[in-house]
């Protein structure tokens, strides 16, 4: 059973709500910015009244832009791009954290951009840096309380971010780059989380597993 925080994307919220109670499962909804840290106080909250605690935290939830030159890049921008990427994993993780028992597991979406960042991406690439840092400290941070923390760190993948936010000419060559020669599609990603997620990876904590399409995470 789960909680999904999200923005105001409400269709896709009541897909992902149709697919998950199509698997049997139960899945509350609650929408509302997650920059505001008294909104990731009252996520996790509700997924405490709602599921009666907490066992694993998933955070996925960020912003991305393209800029060419760092002058492209307002104050502004920078700023929401550490709002969203680092702020709210930090508010969402350390209200959860007290609710969380041995065997809890945190998992952070990072990105090839921690390892390879891309001088276009040059505000999101930091932040992404960030997750990769902040999850290897966290988890000797969490180790005494059996509460593990993990990241995982997608290569190229085909979401809405990417027409949403590259040029035409980089969107029609997205995902060339890679020794397969493609972007990821979403659900390839999903064995890495469930992975990380699984009791039986209990040694596993500190780590993150790339799922670059053979491109290389150091």
């Amino acid at each position: 059973d789960m909680l999904v925080a999200y923005l105001d994307e409400d269709d896709d919220a009541q897909e992902t709500r149709r697919l998950v109670e199509e698997a049997g499962r139960r899945i509350e909804l609650m929408a509302g910015d997650l920059q505001d840290a008294a909104h990731c106080r009252k996520v996790v909250d509700a997924a405490v009244a709602a599921l009666g605690g907490i066992d694993i935290l998933v955070n996925n939830a960020a912003h991305q832009a393209s800029f060419k030159e760092i002058t492209d890049i307002s104050d502004a921008e920078w700023e929401l791009t550490f709002r969203v990427n680092i702020h709210a994993m930090f508010y969402l993780t350390k209200a959860a954290v007290p609710h969380m028992k041995p065997g809890g597991v945190i998992i952070n979406t990072a990105s090839i951009n921690a390892d390879d960042p891309s001088p276009n991406l040059l505000a999101y690439a930091t932040t992404k840096g960030a997750i990769h840092n902040f999850t290897a400290g966290l988890a000797q941070m969490l180790a005494e309380k059996g509460i593990r923390a993990n990241a995982v760190a997608p290569g190229p993948v085909w979401t809405p971010l990417i027409p949403s936010t590259f040029p035409e000419d980089a969107v029609a060559e997205f995902g060339r780059n890679t020794p397969m020669k493609r972007p990821a599609q979403p659900a390839e990603l999903a064995t890495a989380f469930v992975m990380l997620a699984d009791p039986r990876s209990s040694y596993v904590s500190g780590a993150t597993i790339a799922v670059t399409g053979g491109r290389p995470f150091l």
